[in-house]
């Protein structure tokens, strides 16, 4: 669809025109109109699909229509500081021919890691279109510096990462200092989970708008390469960097330290380099991103959160060198490429450890992301085939085969045939009815008791365990340690006055010495025979504490 059918202002379909853009994107030919009316709006659509346009130029559209009052009017949030500078340097290019008409749309971009000063001078000079991050946003407001009571349109970019990087409850405080009667337009990857209470609360009767078609898959390639360690991994990186038709690649690491690592392995590799992560200064971020555009650096090496906002048409691969811990994000990564109309490759990089983040994006896709091998560098493990890993044949074949050595019928369990091993009979041999655990004929055995015998096994009564009528724990007959059915815990041969529980003592023993268990344990070393004793107790040494020195081992 063409913009002019759109009916935007002839200011900014000329400012459209200079930037080549003759066009509408699907995103931007559905949102535009619902906008221009002033409709609340939910619009699912991923990177590089047109949406700052889509809510920027209507935006404008009626900023240049109206005299320019010197107050905050639109309220832009987004999650990082690349995407506010992305979305405020589309709004100057847009608004450029309206400037050359006398229009001025004043802008301010208040983000997290930049100076408080030229932001202060922006809204003293009473900007009308604030783009901003939710934490900066919040930090003016505490501090007064805001009056957000003329706000008419709120605009949300990137819902679900603003959540997902624990922004809601800044949203919540930011939104109840605008009016009620606003609009409301959140652009988000999806509706889903946490971001539909938000929407609720924020919207009023939205429309709903949804990009089914969120890549063109006819100008990108992909492809998954397996890795059997880190070694092999940034041998397949750097063979992929020397492929031809390699011009810029942003390369995608899981932590701040790795990238910074990665960075400094390509550089000695004589690579035109640059990390981009969120510890890096704002200065010196903004500094990668124009050194990138400019063409002077080949590579960047950046965090998930550092690359939102990179909009540049020249990169020709993007390589997940660590998949994404969610799924959505795989595919914002890959919307770094294949822009404008320039084919573009995504080239996934799968260690044995990211088989299952792997899946997770097959999954959400609906399809088997094709893999392919390097010569030389094929992976040693074998890897897992599509139709395993869309799940029509399963991740586990668990309850199959437990053992390797699955043991006949009868057998014990050293998998021996007739009834050998310990399920059948003792660990080695069959044992024949009636036989214990030691598999011994007759009856006798290490779990078997016959009439009478014990632990043991013996068939004269007694035993280890005693038997059920007599044996205990010594081989007496009748009485012992353990005392049959018929005996007590003590022996039946003891006196009735002993057969208690505390006694359990053999006849012959001196019955008037009190046991033990009796007298206290104490382990008290008395002192040395040179040592005077107490005075004050001379029947009883005097004890001193032990202490055990330490030896020093040669």
């Amino acid at each position: 669809m063409d913009f002019a059918s759109l009916g935007l202002h002839t200011a900014l379909l000329s400012a459209l025109a200079r930037l080549q853009h003759t066009t509408a994107t699907a995103v931007q030919a559905q949102a535009i109109p619902a906008a221009l009316s002033g409709q609340d709006l939910l619009v699912s659509s991923h990177t590089g699909s047109g949406k700052t346009g889509a809510f920027l130029l209507p935006i404008l559209h009626r900023l240049a229509g109206d005299a320019g009052e010197r107050r905050p009017r639109v309220l832009i949030l987004t999650p990082t500081r690349e995407l506010a500078l992305q979305i405020e340097r589309a709004a100057r290019d847009y608004s450029a021919e309206l400037r050359a008409g006398g229009r001025r749309v004043r802008t301010a971009c208040l983000i997290g890691g930049a100076p408080f000063g030229p932001q202060l001078n922006a809204l003293a000079e009473g900007a009308e279109l604030l783009i901003a991050t939710p934490g900066r946003m919040l930090d003016h407001l505490e501090r007064g510096r805001i009056d957000l009571a003329g706000v008419q349109t709120l605009v949300l970019d990137e819902a679900d990462r603003m959540l997902d990087m624990g922004f809601v409850d800044d949203i919540d405080v930011i939104a109840a200092r605008l009016p009620e009667g606003r609009q409301t337009m959140m652009f988000s990857a999806t509706f889903d989970g946490r971001v539909a209470p938000v929407a609720r609360r924020l919207t009023t009767d939205p429309q709903r708008i949804e990009m089914l078609e969120k890549i063109d898959r006819a100008l990108l390639t992909e492809v998954v390469h397996h890795a059997d360690d880190l070694d092999h991994k940034n041998r397949l990186l750097d063979a992929v960097l020397a492929t031809k038709g390699m011009e810029q690649a942003i390369i995608f690491m899981s932590t701040k330290l790795s990238t910074e690592d990665q960075a400094g392995r390509l550089r000695d590799a004589g690579h035109a380099v640059a990390a981009l992560h969120g510890d890096l200064p704002q200065h010196a971020r903004n500094r990668v991103v124009r050194m990138l555009l400019e063409g002077r650096i080949q590579i960047v090496v950046a965090t998930d959160v550092a690359a939102r906002g990179i909009d540049v048409p020249t990169i020709s691969h993007v390589i997940n060198f660590d998949l994404p811990m969610k799924a959505e994000d795989y595919v914002h990564r890959i919307g770094r490429t294949a822009r404008a109309g320039r084919a573009g490759v995504s080239v996934s990089l799968a260690g044995r450890a990211d088989r299952s983040r792997l899946f997770g994006i097959e999954r959400m896709l609906g399809r088997a992301l094709p893999v392919a091998t390097l010569p030389g560098l094929e992976p040693r493990f074998a890897p897992p085939r599509g139709g395993d890993r869309l799940g029509e044949r399963g991740h586990s074949r668990g309850g199959e085969r437990r053992f390797e050595n699955r043991r006949p019928s009868g057998a014990g369990f050293g998998g021996r045939p007739g009834g050998a091993g310990a399920g059948g009979g003792g660990y080695g041999a069959a044992r024949p009815p009636g036989a214990g655990f030691g598999g011994r004929p007759g009856g006798a055995g290490f779990g078997a008791r016959a009439e009478g015998a014990g632990f043991g096994g013996r068939s004269d009564g007694p035993g280890f365990g005693g038997g059920r009528s007599a044996g205990g724990f010594e081989p007496r007959p009748g009485g012992g340690y353990g005392g049959g059915r018929g005996a007590d815990f003590s022996a039946s041969a003891y006196p009735s006055e002993r057969r208690d529980f505390g006694d359990r003592r053999p006849p012959g023993v001196n019955r008037d010495r009190p046991m033990r268990s009796e007298t206290p344990r104490t382990f008290v070393r008395p002192a040395s025979p040179d040592r005077a004793p107490n005075a004050s107790a001379p029947h009883a040494p005097r004890a001193h504490v032990v202490k055990r020195a330490r030896t020093a081992r040669v």
